[in-house]
């Protein structure tokens, strides 16, 4: 019976051994799954608004040169219209100079019908000449001036619109970027809660199977005697075995005692026949 007993139990904690142990590597390598999950899940999320705060400050960058070649482009453009009209304003007088001029000579030469003046004559259409070809070279250099300031303003305002296109579309791609990195981040720190609620969660797991681990070691493996325990168990042997040899003394005595009474009895019998 002992035997059978000590198979079944050696058994069983074989059984608990094994299962235990598979439980807690199960355990353990979860919880390693989990603080690598974690630990990367953390850092993800730090890189990415780590990213995001770079990606606000470059677009506040660009707010403030955007606004900066805004006020350019209106300082610009207002020299431009000055200019332009001081050069087409100064044009347009020498245009009528040199019209007025043009008429007066040719109408002073159409009345000159003198012939015994010729020679003033010339020198009054030869001054005439020089000044109106001082003229036309000064009218010459307001045509070219309201030129060259006309193609300034216009390069102007073709470089003013590319950079302005330019940063309305770096712009929008880095609110993009920021709007889907906020998102991934946000949802990376749901991650990481819910990480470390399943870590939380099968630690206590773990611990909870370790106790039992305890306990069930305690009961299945045998532990070596001290001096005391064992003899105190040879003690309680002796004094069960000597306790034992009283009963079987007691019972040899009542044995021999039933023996006599009955031997007695039989010789009674006999006298009493033989009378």
């Amino acid at each position: 019976k002992e035997a059978g007993e000590e198979a079944t139990h050696k058994a069983y904690c074989d059984k608990e051994y094994g299962e235990t142990k598979q439980k807690i590597d199960e355990l353990k390598y979860d919880i390693e799954k989990f603080s690598g999950k974690l630990d990367k899940t953390k850092s993800d999320s730090v890189t990415l608004k780590d990213e995001v705060a770079t990606l606000q400050s470059e677009i506040g960058d660009i707010i403030k040169t955007q606004a900066e070649a805004d006020k350019m482009r209106q300082e610009e453009y207002k020299v431009y219209v000055q200019a332009k009209a001081d050069l087409e304003q100064g044009l347009d007088g020498m245009r009528l100079a040199l019209k007025i001029l043009r008429e007066y000579y040719a109408s002073k030469a159409s009345l000159v019908q003198q012939p015994e003046a010729p020679e003033q004559h010339s020198a009054s259409s030869g001054a005439g000449t020089s000044i109106i070809g001082m003229l036309e070279v000064i009218e010459s250099d307001f045509g070219k001036s309201l030129a060259n300031t006309e193609m300034t303003e216009d390069a102007a305002a073709t470089a003013y619109e590319k950079l302005s296109m330019e940063n309305k579309m770096a712009k929008k791609l880095k609110e993009q970027d920021v709007e889907f990195k906020t998102k991934a981040a946000a949802g990376l720190d749901k991650a990481t809660t819910e990480l470390a609620s399943d870590l939380d969660s099968t630690q206590t797991e773990l611990a909870a199977v370790l106790e039992y681990s305890e306990k069930i070691r305690a009961m299945c493996e045998v532990k070596p005697e001290t001096y005391e325990e064992r003899a105190g168990r040879r003690q309680a042997e002796i004094e069960g075995l000597k306790e034992a040899l009283k009963i079987l003394e007691g019972e040899a005595v009542l044995l021999q005692r039933d023996q006599r009474h009955s031997g007695l009895r039989g010789a009674a019998v006999a006298r009493h026949h033989a009378k």
